[in-house]
């Protein structure tokens, strides 16, 4: 279980850089210089998703789970870690979305026509 549980902050890790640089945007009438700022404000605002927590609490939760079905198969151990580390990819896959709708939401709030 100990290996299992050591995936866990590499995944908060891989998960810190969100991909909201995939965002597109109707360029059309818009100064680019002043989006790039925008941009940069509003991904700020999305480092306050609180994704490692969420990798920390799917890890829990998916431990508790696989644990619990190990009981019944013959393996807890094995089967917690397997659990922790799908609860934990779960909760930093969560995470990330949840910081690129920020992103979205707040250029939108902004005038900005997101196409994605």
């Amino acid at each position: 279980m100990r290996n299992y549980l050591g995936l866990i902050p590499a995944l908060a890790l891989l998960t810190a850089c969100t991909t909201t640089d995939e965002i597109i945007i109707d360029q059309q009438g818009v100064d680019m210089s002043r989006y790039q700022q925008d941009l940069a404000e509003c991904r700020g605002y999305a480092t306050e998703v609180q994704t490692g927590k969420k990798v920390a609490k799917g890890a829990a939760s998916g431990a508790v789970v696989g644990g619990l079905i190990g009981a019944i198969t013959g393996d807890a151990g094995k089967s917690a870690g397997v659990g922790a580390v799908g609860g934990g990819a779960k909760g930093a896959s969560q995470g990330e979305q949840e910081e690129v709708q920020v992103v979205k939401r707040c250029l939108r709030g902004r005038g900005y026509k997101v196409l994605n």
